[in-house]
């Protein structure tokens, strides 16, 4: 009996992987054809090759729903690139501050209140203005990244203060497939 095909991704994914395509084409100069979508509604970030989905993950946005104005703790909607890789080669659970490791190391199941960026930050740079770039609205400037959490066990809920936010194996596998100037799209 041959394999079952794998599973397909939910149709409401592919229709929004479908619409960004359009927004990353027209708005992007060709390069890999490599981008990511995060779909806000339903808590998860795609890696698409084209319009092929190569790979999902689940992931936490804000609380405060899509938000592009400063000071909201809003996930900025549109158009924005990965501006920077920060962490390569940094021990998992590798904990940074202003993008910068601390030297200490959160691991899975310490319990911690605050939120604690670990691992890997890709930092997003809008590249719409007046949507996710310029004044009171700069998704850079505001400091929006796509980063590994220290509370894995609300991955899936609407949760961050505006970045996404990944689990710790989840963020350090996305890393490596990605690279600086990939378009992200925030729906």
């Amino acid at each position: 009996m041959p394999p079952a095909p794998p599973p397909q991704p939910p149709t409401d994914l592919r229709d929004a992987v479908r619409s960004a395509r359009q927004r990353v084409a027209e708005s992007v100069a060709k390069g890999t054809g490599r981008w990511l979508l995060v779909d806000t509604a339903g808590q998860r970030l795609a890696l698409v090759l084209d319009e092929r989905i190569e790979g999902t993950w689940p992931v936490s946005t804000a609380e405060a729903g899509l938000d592009n104005r400063e000071d909201s703790g809003g996930t900025p909607p549109g158009l924005h690139t990965i501006a920077s890789r920060i962490g390569d080669g940094a021990a998992p659970g590798s904990v940074f501050a202003s993008r910068e490791p601390t030297g200490r190391i959160w691991r899975e199941g310490e319990h911690d209140p605050e939120d604690l960026i670990v691992s890997r930050i890709l930092t997003l740079r809008g590249l719409e203005d007046g949507l996710n770039r310029g004044p009171g609205v700069d998704s850079e400037a505001r400091y929006i990244y796509i980063h590994g959490t220290n509370h894995p066990d609300r991955i899936g809920e609407p949760v961050s203060h505006g970045c996404v936010r990944m689990t710790d194996p989840d963020v350090r596998e996305l890393f490596a497939l990605v690279s600086e100037g990939d378009p992200v799209v925030i729906v």
